[in-house]
């Protein structure tokens, strides 16, 4: 039974950072995965990512459990440059025997669903019919493969296009968030086809060589559109190309709460917020009336450190003097993580001139339109032009459709639906599996500080799915658990309002992984003593020791 259940062939979509750990996870319990991955490495957006681009989070908390930074990151506070991350993934799949899995050049164009009919599926009291992760065995996917190949001859290059089909009994789906553009939308005659310009999202300014990409800002007036993190690497990088002869203009509706590196306080506060003790300051999914209401006596108190810490940034960063204060309060951020760090000197740079800061009014993206010269920052939504901002170059840092990243693959309506449809959590068990959609999995869509050890953490739990260690209960007990977390997640998108995160689990992190713990048949407790259990921060290696 055991050698039969190694033999399923199992597929993962994508070699991010998620990918990674799951095929490291599936090899490590026997099985042979497959990876599909559509460009020519690993490593997800770490690979195609501005050359000044760094961690937000420091290296101990962004890393896998079992696999620490190379010497060249010298410090557990330090924050690792892009390629470096890079690095350090592309090392962990060679360490793991990750790489010889993976398909380079292959993207999946369509996943389809080849068992039983949708009625049927949908009736199932049981996950895949049965509650395992194969199902009974008559189950598959079908997924077209887009596979590109590139050669080169003594003369030219050659490069070759297929689609080939193929099949799987278990498919597990590690695309991320952050491959699907999301754009504004423009008043009519005001779109991008009236401007003369290069208009480009971030997305493919950092896919493109850094030697092109520089000569793409070189010289040029760009206005870079969003004031979140890629906005302001993006601003950051252009103005330090051109500097004042030619300013680079960030243009925002809303300031984003960026942070700077050089201020310390934020690193404990994520500290801190790791820590059980201030997990039972905020309330969390299925906790049951007695935690319930330890949040709700001691909530006052994470209140209070999140309006110092607010209070404190206020004091040291110059956000007054530029007009770019939040309209939210940092704790607001806290439930979505929506903060970044900014680019050493951000501000020095706007003091000099050479980053020019403009707040365009109202919440509509419509209060945005092009001319033929730049862009024009519009009295109101109907188009009537207001102050205008030459450009040559316009890059809109407006941010990803994750939902369509992740629903997009599937043939089928029904599945597309369902796996992207609450409200504020992707109504997943355990934030990996669908109650309704058969042998099928999902890691790394749920957002956290250190995104990556819960991603690793996941993977693991997946890896027990499939080699049956975990029992799934009903597909009724499944959607009540999803229910309940969706209830949370509204009660977040409260606290945290326009900016909360979907799937953001930031807060509850440690509680999340309790769960994922408990179904592996492993304890909650890592620490080793009730102090530290209870007052020092979690992190990766603390579940080192699941397997």
């Amino acid at each position: 039974m055991e050698d039969a259940r190694k033999l399923k062939r199992v597929a993962i979509i994508g070699a991010g950072p998620s990918g990674l750990t799951a095929c490291k996870h599936a090899l490590s319990k026997g099985f042979r995965p497959v990876v599909f991955e559509a460009a020519d490495g690993v490593g997800g957006v770490w690979t195609r990512t501005l050359a000044s681009t760094k961690l937000q989070t420091p290296a101990a908390a962004f890393r896998f459990s079992d696999f620490p930074w190379p010497a060249d990151v010298t410090t557990a506070a330090e924050l690792p440059r892009s390629d470096q991350v890079a690095a350090y993934m592309a090392a962990y799949a060679r360490q793991f025997g990750v790489l010889e899995r993976v398909r380079f050049g292959a993207k999946v164009v369509a996943a389809k669903y080849v068992g039983a009919p949708e009625r049927e599926v949908a009736a199932w009291e049981r996950w895949s019919g049965n509650g395992e992760a194969f199902g009974d065995g008559t189950g598959e996917w079908h997924l077209t493969v887009e596979e590109h190949t590139a050669g080169r001859s003594s003369e030219h290059t050659t490069s070759t296009h297929q689609q080939v089909l193929y099949k799987f009994d278990f498919l597990i789906l590690c695309v991320g968030r952050y491959g699907v553009a999301k754009l504004p939308t423009f008043p009519e005659g005001r779109g991008p086809e009236v401007f003369k310009g290069r208009v480009l999202h971030s997305m493919d300014y950092s896919r493109m060589p850094h030697a092109d990409a520089d000569e793409l800002i070189r010289g040029k007036r760009v206005v870079v559109v969003g004031s979140g993190k890629s906005g302001v690497d993006t601003v950051a990088q252009c103005a330090q190309a051109n500097g004042t002869k030619h300013p680079c203009t960030l243009v925002y509706r809303t300031a984003a709460w960026m942070l700077d590196p050089n201020l310390t306080l934020g690193a404990s506060l994520g500290t801190l917020l790791n820590s059980r003790l201030a997990q039972l300051m905020v309330h969390k999914p299925e906790e049951g009336f007695a935690l319930w209401l330890l949040a709700a006596v001691l909530s006052p108190i994470g209140w209070v450190v999140a309006k110092v810490t607010e209070a404190y940034y206020r004091a040291l960063m110059p956000i007054g003097k530029h007009g770019t204060v939040p309209d939210h309060g940092l704790s607001a951020s806290m439930f979505s993580w929506r903060f970044g760090l900014l680019p050493d000197g951000f501000y020095g740079m706007v003091d000099d001139g050479s980053v020019v800061l403009k707040r365009c009014g109202g919440g509509s993206s419509s209060l945005l339109g092009f001319c033929a010269d730049g862009l024009l920052l519009l009295d109101d939504a109907d188009g009537e032009a207001g102050e205008r901002v030459d450009a040559d170059v316009v890059i809109l840092a407006t941010g990803f459709d994750a939902d369509r990243l992740l629903s997009g693959v599937f043939v089928s309506p029904w599945f597309q639906e369902m796996v992207a449809a609450g409200a504020t959590m992707l109504p997943l068990y355990r934030h990996c599996v669908h109650p309704r959609i058969p042998q099928m999995a999902v890691v790394g869509y749920a957002e956290s500080a250190a995104s990556i050890y819960p991603y690793e953490m996941m993977a693991k739990w997946v890896a027990h799915l499939l080699d049956g260690a975990v029992r799934l209960p009903s597909v009724a007990a499944m959607e009540r658990s999803v229910a309940e977390w969706e209830r949370w997640g509204r009660w977040a998108k409260r606290r945290g309002g326009a900016v909360f995160l979907k799937s953001c689990i930031a807060t509850i992190t440690t509680w999340y992984h309790d769960q994922l713990c408990r179904d592996m048949g492993y304890s909650t407790a890592r620490k080793g003593g009730l102090l530290a259990e209870w007052l020092q921060p979690y992190g990766p290696t603390d579940y080192a020791s699941i397997l």
